[in-house]
């Protein structure tokens, strides 16, 4: 006599019962254990740490121009939808990556006896975070009230205030030391953009080249600082800004 196959759900399992006649059986290597299988679920389940986590991966090996949900999604190995839940959009997700980033930076960053010290450790812990992800450049540029540039704000203001400044002069000198930060922020924005294979060296060279070029009364002092532009240091170049903010506001309020 010919079978039928029906299904049936014992103790969380689904089990295959086979009827032949008037006898049934189960068929229990055939089942599918439907709790554990939640329970895989629940383990591998997406967070935001996730996809933030992806996120820069892509970010740091491809770019922001190659940050879309469709390939965070195949990164993932999950749909856009999922995504969504715990992200609201593309510039949320650019936010969140930023902001992790530098809340790492700024927890890692060791405080110094002085406060001049610990300004300057801060300073180039941001810089050293945008040098090594160029992408936050153009985020922090973008958007000067993110929690990202609030965070750096938040370390500096503190050194600031330990400087003893008056607190009329906390907002003016903590906003100017700033401006150094997001200053370089969009510099490297701005060599982000660069095609991916652009040398540096040879970028500058060209540009030097061409402030050589300039007519020399308009431009003297462009063509002056042109032989030094290829082989500057940008680190260095950024500690002597710092330098130069916090030397004048000690001259100007101490």
């Amino acid at each position: 006599m010919n079978g039928h196959i029906s299904l049936s759900i014992k103790n969380g399992s689904l089990f295959q019962i086979w009827a032949v006649g008037t006898s049934f059986h189960f068929c229990q290597d055939w089942a599918m254990p439907f709790n554990s299988q939640r329970a895989e679920r629940r383990t591998d389940a997406l967070s935001k740490a996730r996809i933030v986590e992806a996120a820069i991966q892509i970010l740091d090996a491809d770019g922001e121009g190659a940050l879309t949900f469709r390939a965070l999604a195949t990164r993932l190995a999950t749909g856009s939808g999922a995504i969504y839940w715990h992200v609201a959009d593309r510039q949320a997700l650019l936010a969140a990556a930023a902001d992790h980033i530098i809340a790492g930076v700024m927890s890692e960053v060791t405080m110094r006896s002085k406060p001049q010290d610990a300004i300057r450790t801060i300073a180039l812990g941001a810089f050293d975070a945008i040098y090594a992800h160029p992408w936050i450049g153009a985020q922090l540029s973008g958007d000067p009230w993110q929690h990202a540039v609030l965070r750096i704000m938040e370390s500096i203001g503190r050194q600031v205030q330990l400087l003893g400044m008056p607190e009329a002069a906390l907002f003016n000198a903590t906003t100017a030391l700033m401006n150094c930060v997001l200053g370089v922020a969009a510099q490297h924005a701005a060599a982000a953009r660069l095609p991916r294979n652009t040398e540096r060296s040879a970028h500058l060279t060209a540009i030097a080249e061409g402030w050589a070029l300039l007519d020399p009364l308009e431009y003297s002092f462009v063509r002056r600082l042109a032989a030094q532009l290829p082989g500057h240091d940008d680190r260095e170049q950024f500690l002597a800004g710092v330098n130069l903010v916090l030397a004048g506001i000690q001259s100007i309020w101490f």
